[in-house]
């Protein structure tokens, strides 16, 4: 189409001898030219810029499967990014029937048959987590990118890449990107030793355009939970919660979001890719376990602390190795049990 009316173009100018028409022709083979350099091959850096914003800018319909541990499921997805805001339903595949639709920064949950539940539990981690939604991560302090090579994932062509960890305090990740929007397809957390802890990979796929506003509709009967997502804009070295500071963190993980938890306060931190979470509360009567447990990447780590002759429990869980979750939750100071005691009041 392109040499049709560069042709065109130019037989117009031999013909009438205008020079207006001969800057169009220069102007077109240097567009052509601009094309031609643009589907050249591309760097491991560059794909990442795309990563952030094909996650929410690109439209599409699908079913994929997330696996951690020996636990597998399945869920079906609608996205669409219009007029700047992100629209989103998902609906088990497995199991108790359910659905969770977001619109914007409001995310409604309805379970039916397991009443209230928190939704940091129904959502997967990976490429739906909050961390996945920022664009301003610079992941490459934390991880080496290499661009590994081609794959077909779901029918589409994608570019296959490489994340490993710079330390010993997070996991790496491999990462699969569709070629023409850069949208994250399927993606694999992996240990030192290079396990597989967790895969998350789309089945079928269709990215389009053409969603209706009926496919974001909430078609479960059920009470709804709903929730906000409000990330917090502080990144200071050690942030001050209400009533307790994190003394600790790994490099380059930076407060994310600031969700309540009862009678006590949880605070997320992401580092671009990965992502974990820290309660603080009052110890309730019932006793827990302590120490860590671990599904696929997931890392649970409890502990509690005992000041000024009140009991609390710290619960860090996320996407990190067992040894960084304990370092976490044993850097916890509880500075004013006043303040736990006014939460949730």
């Amino acid at each position: 189409m392109i040499r049709k009316t560069v042709t065109g173009v130019r037989a117009q100018w031999l013909n009438q001898g205008r020079r207006l028409s001969a800057l169009l022709v220069v102007l077109c083979v240097f567009l052509v030219g601009q094309a031609v350099a643009d589907t050249g091959p591309r760097n491991a850096e560059y794909w990442l810029d795309r990563l952030g914003p094909a996650l929410n800018m690109t439209s599409y319909r699908g079913v994929f499967v997330y696996a951690r541990g020996d636990q597998v499921s399945s869920m079906q997805i609608a996205h669409r990014y219009r007029n700047g805001i992100v629209e989103e339903r998902l609906v088990p595949q497995d199991g108790a029937s359910g659905e969770i639709v977001r619109k914007g920064m409001r995310v409604v949950c309805v379970l039916p048959d397991h009443g209230r539940i928190q939704l940091d539990q129904v959502i997967p981690s990976g490429p739906f987590a909050e961390a996945f939604s920022s664009q301003l991560m610079p992941v490459s302090r934390w991880y080496q990118p290499e661009l590994v090579g081609d794959d077909r994932i779901a029918g589409y062509e994608v570019v296959k890449l490489a994340l490993r960890s710079k330390d010993e305090l997070r996991y790496s990740h491999q990462l699969w990107l569709e070629k023409s929007t850069g949208l994250l397809v399927k993606s694999h957390v992996r240990s030192s030793d290079g396990k597989v802890l967790e895969h998350f990979q789309f089945t079928s796929l269709e990215i389009t355009d053409s969603l209706s506003d009926s496919e974001f509709v909430i078609r479960t009967e059920g009470k709804e939970i709903a929730r906000e997502l409000a990330p917090t804009k502080t990144s200071s070295p050690a942030p001050r919660m209400d009533g307790w500071t994190l003394e600790w963190r790994p490099d380059g993980f930076i407060p994310a979001a600031a969700p309540r938890s009862g009678k006590g306060q949880a605070v997320a931190f992401s580092d671009g890719l990965a992502a974990f979470s820290v309660f603080v509360e009052p110890a309730r009567k019932i006793m827990l376990p302590t120490g860590a447990s671990r599904i696929g990447a997931t890392t649970v780590y409890m502990k509690q602390l005992e000041v000024d002759d009140m009991d609390f429990f710290v619960t860090v869980v996320g996407e990190i190795p067992p040894t960084t979750a304990r370092k976490v939750a044993e850097s916890i100071n509880v500075d004013d049990t006043l303040a736990f005691g006014a939460i949730g009041e």
